[in-house]
């Protein structure tokens, strides 16, 4: 079964992808230009956003926002041609570079601040989706031919063992930590700095983190006139749905699987859709992939992303011999 899942959803991704190709020249410029334009702001004021979470962690510390913004392009464009979230890693260790005196802990934890918004959306946006009728409900996932979101739906049990093991491993890992490191606990609460500011907070993160969602959501618009599907604001809000659930099941790049099948699942399957649904995902993920490159190799002065994966290695191994001695 799980084989089958597995051919029907790369033969699905394969026909979209022919799809694509083939309305290629129905493609409409300008929307697809605009779509580009406010997705880079979109991802410029979620740099912004960490950049202030930052810099409440470190105030007597000079951080330079280009760093940021190029940390956190060069981890969302990796993530979008790599599975697995990769790109997580690049990010956090091209920030902590960033960040005189920084540790790891801290930067991570100010990482999870960022999701706190996200929720605030996710949830409405979701409960919209799921209202419209359109939406498949969760138990119809195991039919989708996307076969990671299929296989974790047609599996429940394992998902729930999976997650709570994933659950003890965190808690046991941030248990040892804290017993060999007491100062660990210290350094997350460091990063954790300005929610304790809930104005500050409200500020300069939410908001502009808010205002950033606008591009986001003024970007989808602009795809889905771009590629012919016709925007409106009940359909942003199903593909903003659908990113959302995408999001929980990252071992495709970008989630591109499970975003091709429940896009068609929501808008039919048409050539248009079909079309749609693979070309948003290409255009996004080489406009990111492009320009986290270009930090990767303008700011950070690294040739490749494989050499700040090297990088970040030997750094580490160094720190980890670094420790008895401390």
């Amino acid at each position: 079964m799980t084989y089958a899942s597995i051919g029907d959803s790369f033969s699905s991704f394969f026909d979209a992808v022919g799809s694509f190709f083939e309305n290629f020249a129905a493609v409409q410029w300008i929307p697809l230009f605009l779509a580009l334009v406010f997705f880079t702001t979109y991802l410029t004021l979620r740099a912004r956003a960490s950049f202030h979470i930052l810099r409440a962690a470190y105030p007597d510390v000079k951080i330079e926002f280009r760093r940021v913004w190029g940390a956190y392009f060069a981890g969302y464009g990796f993530n979008s041609v790599i599975p697995a979230r990769g790109g997580d890693v690049i990010r956090l260790f091209l920030t902590r570079s960033s960040v005189p005196t920084a540790s790891y802990p801290a930067v991570g934890a100010a990482f999870a601040i960022e999701f706190i918004f996200d929720l605030t959306i996710a949830v409405p946006v979701l409960a919209y989706a799921f209202s419209q009728g359109v939406f498949p409900k969760p138990p119809d996932f195991s039919a989708l031919p996307a076969f990671d979101l299929a296989f974790f739906a047609s599996n429940p049990r394992f998902t729930l063992f999976l997650l709570t093991v994933l659950g003890i491993g965190v808690m046991v890992g941030f248990a040892l930590l804290s017993a060999r490191v007491r100062r660990f606990w210290e350094r997350v609460r460091q990063g954790l700095t300005i929610v304790f500011d809930r104005k500050r907070y409200f500020r300069e993160v939410w908001l502009v983190q808010f205002a950033g969602w606008l591009c986001r959501f003024a970007a989808f618009w602009c795809l889905l006139e771009a590629f012919n599907v016709g925007g409106s604001v009940s359909n942003v809000l199903l593909v903003l749905g659908v990113n959302a659930i995408a999001a929980l099941v990252p071992f495709t790049p970008g989630g591109a699987g499970v975003q091709q099948a429940l896009l068609v699942t929501v808008f039919g399957s048409g050539a248009t859709v079909a079309a749609y649904s693979v070309g948003q995902q290409i255009a996004i993920a080489a406009l990111t992939f492009l320009i986290g490159l270009f930090a990767v190799v303008r700011i950070f002065r690294f040739k490749s992303f494989k050499e700040v994966i090297a990088a970040g290695r030997s750094q580490r191994e160094a720190e980890k011999a670094a420790e008895p001695a401390t």
